[in-house]
């Protein structure tokens, strides 16, 4: 199986990765003692039962949303959908007519078809809220990241060409980045190179932010550090922009996560060149650390030893997972502090993105994203950055 344009020699098995999936959330179902899983988030109900919904407008997508309901018993997924040719051609899945569950109608009718015991929801419409009040719903959370912390080989090759495909496209796009060229521009191309690579969707507004050179220069920020991500506009590129580029695309239900920095014109001066060495010197730490057994704190710990400080943004993480969420467990360098990364061990099938940002007040500074994922003996990197416009051949 492959893309248009691009070759792929890695095995593929789409039908065994969904059994194993399926596999996974009723051993953490059984492990929290969970009898029944009613799924409204898409990409969680795409992780359960396959289903994709096309592109659409949101308001559409959020009030005609698919529903997946999974019984500890082992019985088949049951799927309500409105688009039942994103539905894959499994015989192991108990097909609907979507439900309408903004009203009551839609909620009651869900709520009677499930069987009883302890229910866990991850979303739920005010209507679905009131009809399961007598069944006490818990979080699914803890069940789907029981189940998705660990990829599986399927799963990690979706992700190989989710990334491999983003990377195309935006080899075809950095030429097109030039003094005088507005950033919608850029996002044209990149959707519609994706699209014609076979990408499955888009998942990130394409983000092309030119960054100030100070914190105070850009827009009101709530927590004193950079303002980053913002919502791509119309405005033209000039000579010397230093630009954060991020975008995220879809494979079979499965995300990438490309980020780099962009300096318009790529006339670098020593301060470009040194962020862009200091990034990678973060980097190196963190993986230098990385194996099974290590735990999200000894990775902070590296990034902070060779920065000398908090090397990622206060809002975001120094490394996220990603799967079919863009940002999924495990989580590194969050606000829960310290205890919380140290309960965080890495395993072998854990896909981390490290997204540290280097910051020179003043002189601006460099961010990009590695995907890693972890192996039995260390990592394998799923990402393939460049860096020969800083002068430096990794």
């Amino acid at each position: 199986m492959s893309s248009p344009g691009l070759a792929f020699d890695r095995p593929l098995d789409l039908a065994r990765m969904r059994r194993t999936r399926h596999a996974r959330l009723l051993d953490a179902m059984q492990t929290q003692g969970i009898d029944v899983l009613v799924l409204l988030g898409q990409s969680n109900v795409g992780y359960a039962t396959g289903a994709r919904r096309a592109a659409t407008d949101q308001s559409r997508a959020i009030h005609r949303r698919a529903v997946a309901a999974i019984t500890a018993d082992g019985a088949p997924p049951h799927l309500w959908t409105f688009e039942p040719d994103g539905v894959p051609g499994d015989p192991d899945l108990a097909l609907d007519a979507g439900l309408d569950l903004e009203w009551d109608d839609g909620a009651e009718q869900l709520v009677a078809s499930l069987p009883p015991g302890r229910l866990a929801v991850d979303d739920a419409t005010v209507p679905l809220w009131r009809a399961l009040a007598d069944r006490d719903p818990q979080d699914a959370s803890g069940v789907l990241s029981a189940a998705k912390i660990i990829k599986t080989d399927d799963e990690l090759e979706c992700i190989r060409r989710a990334q491999a495909i983003n990377e195309a496209a935006i080899g075809d796009v950095v030429g097109l980045a030039a003094p005088g060229v507005a950033a919608t521009e850029l996002t044209g191309r990149f959707l519609r190179r994706v699209a014609e690579l076979g990408a499955s969707g888009n998942t990130v507004d394409p983000v092309w932010q030119v960054m100030p050179a100070a914190i105070n220069d850009g827009p009101y920020t709530a927590t004193g550090d950079v303002v980053f991500p913002t919502v791509t506009t119309d405005r033209r590129f000039g000579l010397g922009d230093v630009v954060f580029v991020d975008t995220g695309i879809s494979y079979e239900g499965y995300q990438s996560d490309y980020g780099h920095t962009w300096v318009i014109g790529w006339e670098l001066d020593g301060h470009h060149r040194e962020h862009c060495r200091r990034w990678l010197a973060t980097v190196d730490a963190v993986l230098a650390v990385t194996k099974p057994g290590a735990t999200a704190r000894d990775l902070t710990r590296a990034a902070g030893e060779v920065y000398g400080r908090r090397p990622w943004l206060t809002h975001l993480y120094l490394a996220h997972g990603t799967g079919t969420d863009s940002a999924e467990m495990p989580f590194v360098g969050t606000d829960l502090g310290d205890d919380f990364d140290e309960s965080i061990v890495l395993a072998p099938g854990m896909v981390l993105v490290l997204e540290p940002v280097i910051w020179e007040d003043g002189r601006g500074g460099f961010r990009a994203e590695q995907i890693v994922v972890v192996t039995d003996n260390g990592y394998e990197r799923l990402s393939n950055l460049g860096f020969e416009a800083y002068g430096i051949d990794r």
